[in-house]
């Protein structure tokens, strides 16, 4: 009943109340009002007359949630901690242990341990699983168990955890963690410079300026700018980076809204670095927002190559709006285009298919660079050079989000040693070790094909399927149980990458896995060659 109460009438006008937030009240200035006076009258008898207890910020909280939902994944209501987190994420600094990790009900697991950083000095390592934090167990806390896990420096905090089946304990020590926009940057042979630039926090444009300007001294004629599994952040940034490669006033990014303040050219602003040296920028399915602004901008400019793969399709932009008692808003207030006006957001959220999931954009309309080249809108950035094994497929994601490919490393660190990271090799059997722990898992992974077929015999005329039917159905389902493994190898390429990527940190952190980046990774050899045959290059831009 209480569900009930909450899905079909707190939320329809909760969700009608909250919008007044990105609407004008001057043509419905008596229909919100009204909404209004509803919602206060609801929302006092519920509480007053419902047969349990309610907790009302448990209620509200709830039905503001669920309303976002129907609208895209980035608008979101933040609390007060979601609110200091947000800033921590965009300044690059915090007070903590120094490691990503990913929360459950009953356990924080260790994402990945900052090299020299408290959760490494404790010996704390990806894979292991946090079940107490001090005296409080993750269990018994409802949300934001992780929260526990910052303090001020200089302060300790102990934490017991389970690694392979068996449960340690440790002290940390917590430090001002600053975390590095741009966490590697390296000369690969003579003259070729390469940056990885990881995220646009506040520090992105300072970092990255930095290291271009130390591998031009280290005799840098050409740059490769790593933005893959960049999932974005600061607009000003994407400017700001994009601007150390092109001249001041050059336009780069263009926002459209309903609400006419939002509506915004974006120009350079500052001197350039270099804009005649020779880049190439590497996307793949993981570079979204910030990352398709720099990478789609200077493809309209012609100012550099992109090799990878198709990137995210991310073209909204969010804004932060103050409410009451410390809370945000972050809501979606307008669509970004690039500098030849296109925008290349992928899932249009606001038509959905009949099972509510967001379309995707198949149709693509044709752009202009500035020298004349054809580029499209609507599916991401698409590379001038594309790489296979870059290449983002649903099975690969559904490995990766099921953390099938990280539960597997964590088992090949504890059961393989390696001294050296050119010593690294993921071969056949290697592969077949991980397809025989796919098998072995619970990892389910639903086909479209799988889906339709579920429901057509779950429908009402299942009853009139025959025996012969229901087992032809059963024996189809198992069939493409098996088909699912031996899709592994059809994606070995792809597969065996974020799997080579996963396993190496764990032995040699992010500097370990950029070093064997530069000697084996194909996206950057192929830019590498590239960037040597300037003839090709120049050709690519015309």
């Amino acid at each position: 009943m209480k569900e009930i109460l909450k899905k079909r009438v707190l939320i329809p006008i909760i969700a009608v109340t909250l919008l007044i937030a990105g609407s004008s009240f001057k043509g419905d200035f008596f229909e919100i009002a009204k909404q209004i006076e509803i919602f206060t009258t609801l929302f006092k008898e519920l509480n007053m007359n419902y047969v349990d207890e309610t907790n009302p910020a448990e209620l509200m909280d709830t039905a503001i949630k669920n309303m976002l939902e129907e609208l895209d994944p980035y608008t979101k209501f933040l609390n007060e901690q979601d609110v200091e987190s947000f800033k921590i994420n965009n300044a690059g600094e915090y007070s903590g242990i120094g490691a990503i990790v990913r929360s459950y009900k009953d356990k924080i697991v260790i994402v990945e341990p900052y090299k020299g950083y408290p959760a490494d000095k404790a010996g704390l390592k990806a894979g292991d699983e946090i079940i107490k934090i001090g005296d409080i167990a993750i269990a018994d806390v409802k949300d934001d168990a992780d929260e526990l896990l910052k303090g001020a420096s200089n302060t300790s905090v102990g934490i017991t955890y389970v690694r392979q089946g068996e449960t340690k304990s440790t002290t940390v020590n917590r430090e001002s963690i600053e975390v590095d926009a741009v966490p590697y940057y390296k000369m690969i042979n003579d003259n070729t410079g390469y940056i990885v630039l990881l995220k646009f926090n506040k520090k992105a444009t300072e970092q990255t300026k930095k290291a271009l300007l130390d591998l031009k001294n280290d005799g840098a004629k050409k740059i490769i700018l790593d933005l893959r599994d960049n999932p974005g952040g600061l607009l000003s940034e994407a400017i700001n980076v994009t601007n150390l490669f092109i001249p001041k006033g050059e336009l780069v990014v263009t926002t459209k809204s309903k609400v006419k303040k939002f509506n915004r050219e974006y120009k350079t602003t500052n001197q350039p670095v270099d804009t005649e040296i020779p880049l190439v920028v590497l996307v793949n399915g993981r570079s979204a927002s910030a990352s398709e602004i720099v990478s789609g901008s200077l493809q309209d400019l012609d100012r550099a190559v992109i090799v990878g793969a198709r990137s995210f399709g991310k073209g909204l932009v969010q804004r932060p709006l103050k409410l009451t008692y410390g809370t945000q808003l972050k809501v979606t207030i307008s669509r970004y285009y690039t500098a030849s006006g296109r925008c290349i957001q992928s899932l249009d959220y606001w038509n959905r298919d009949e099972n509510g999931n967001a379309v995707k954009n198949t149709q693509f309309r044709d752009f202009k660079t500035k020298n004349g080249r054809k580029v499209q809108d609507g599916g991401g950035v698409l590379p001038d050079i594309e790489i296979a094994a870059a290449k983002t497929n649903t099975l690969t994601q559904a490995l990766l989000s099921g953390n099938v490919i990280f539960d597997y490393a964590t088992d090949y660190y504890y059961n393989n040693t390696l001294e050296n990271v050119l010593d690294f090799s993921f071969n056949d059997v290697d592969f077949t070790s991980f397809k025989n722990y796919v098998s072995k898992s619970n990892f389910d992974f639903e086909t479209k094909a799988e889906k339709a077929l579920k429901e057509a015999m779950a429908g009402e005329d299942s009853a009139l399927y025959n025996n012969s039917v229901t087992a032809n159905y059963k024996s189809l389902l198992l069939e493409m149980d098996k088909s699912k493994i031996m899709a592994l190898d059809k994606y070995k390429a792809e597969i065996q990458k974020n799997l080579e990527d996963e396993i190496l940190k764990r032995y040699f952190y992010r500097e370990g896995l950029y070093d064997y980046h530069l000697q084996n990774d194909e996206a950057i050899m192929t830019a590498s060659v590239l960037l040597n045959d300037n003839s090709k290059y120049r050709d690519i831009l015309k």
